[in-house]
């Protein structure tokens, strides 16, 4: 990998990117792209839609048209179409949610170093509420999951598998696409009771109703119960310490019929730590908000398995978006 050649320059470009993420988050906080819409609107017209100050709104909407998200045309603005896609309520790519999930959790980016004093997180409810943040994450994994589930289901073979379980599966995203993707499947999304709710309303949604039911369940504090082909954990291990991990491995393993297959979906380390970049940052993010959470390489990964009882585990090609792989393993037969 070649070195990165560091300067003043570089540096506190990166130093001062935070104010592009705060101009964005604001401005999804406030709608301004679902506002604006379609539309070609004066800064006048979007502070009165608003309820906003004119010539301090001014200010911003300049700025995103420098980040290069609106388009100023004789003092008006319209949304680029990237904004329209990804930005506007109205579409059904919004990603507006994470982003609102990304900025419930800057507030503990802002006291790292208490983290690194401690070994401790530092992460404190704000001003906005426990639903809110709830909402905000559930909506956010759901829309990211629609944008990776299509390609994921179609990386897995479940062919012949007849019961899969989605630990952890929150909206049942994933258990959706890969029923979708497998008329004879039927699929169990096992996660919080408070989940439950929302992943009815979106398997409903997609008709899938009678191939998909919601099992109440803590992973970490419960057993889990049932017997399943092949089973789905996307993005929970990171949140706990290696022990709790394998655990969560073992009686995942225990619900597998002989031959089972387990897939691991996660932000996977480099053996030796230091990349990819997401990964590394994400392990931070864990630091910062759980007790034991983070990223793990994937040599623990393949150990965890291992002493799971589980065989033949491989690494997938698939690269995510946010550099997330996926691990294939299969229980003895």
């Amino acid at each position: 990998m070649l070195e990165q050649e560091w300067n003043p320059g570089l540096l506190l470009k990166v130093s001062g990117s935070y104010w592009q993420t705060c101009a964005l988050h604001t401005s999804v906080k406030l709608d301004l792209f679902t506002i604006i819409g379609k539309a070609t609107l004066s800064g006048k017209a979007i502070a009165e839609k608003a309820g906003l100050d004119e010539m301090a709104l001014a200010r911003l909407l300049d700025a995103l048209a420098a980040m290069q998200l609106l388009v100023k045309e004789d003092g008006h603005y319209k949304n680029t179409s990237a904004a329209v896609k990804f930005l506007s309520k109205k579409s059904k790519s919004y990603i507006g949610h994470m982003i609102n999930h990304h900025h419930h959790l800057m507030d503990s980016w802002t006291r790292m170093a208490e983290s690194l004093k401690t070994g401790q997180p530092n992460r404190r409810r704000a001003s906005y509420s426990e639903e809110e943040e709830r909402e905000s994450f559930l909506m956010g994994m759901f829309v990211i999951g629609m944008h990776t589930a299509p390609t994921l289901a179609g990386e897995i073979d479940l062919s012949g598998r007849r019961t899969l379980i989605d630990i952890g599966g929150g909206p049942g995203t994933f258990a959706i696409h890969f029923c979708l993707k497998n008329p004879e499947l039927k699929a169990t999304v096992y996660d919080l009771p408070t989940t439950r709710p929302f992943a009815e309303k979106t398997i409903k949604k997609f008709g899938l109703a009678d191939r998909i039911n919601f099992l109440d369940g803590n992973y970490v504090e419960e057993d889990i119960e049932g017997a399943y082909d092949a089973a789905w954990l996307s993005h929970i291990l990171h949140g706990e310490g290696p022990e709790t991990c394998l655990e969560i491995l073992k009686k995942t393993v225990s619900v597998l019929v002989p031959g089972g297959i387990i897939c691991i979906h996660d932000f996977i380390l480099h053996d030796t730590m230091d990349g990819p970049l997401f990964p590394t940052l994400f392990s931070i993010n864990m630091l910062l908000g759980t007790e034991s959470g983070r990223s793990y390489s994937e040599t623990q990964l393949m150990d965890m398995l291992e002493k799971a009882g589980v065989k033949e585990a491989r690494r997938l090609s698939y690269v995510g978006p946010t550099e997330s792989g996926v691990i294939v393993g299969q229980t003895k037969s």
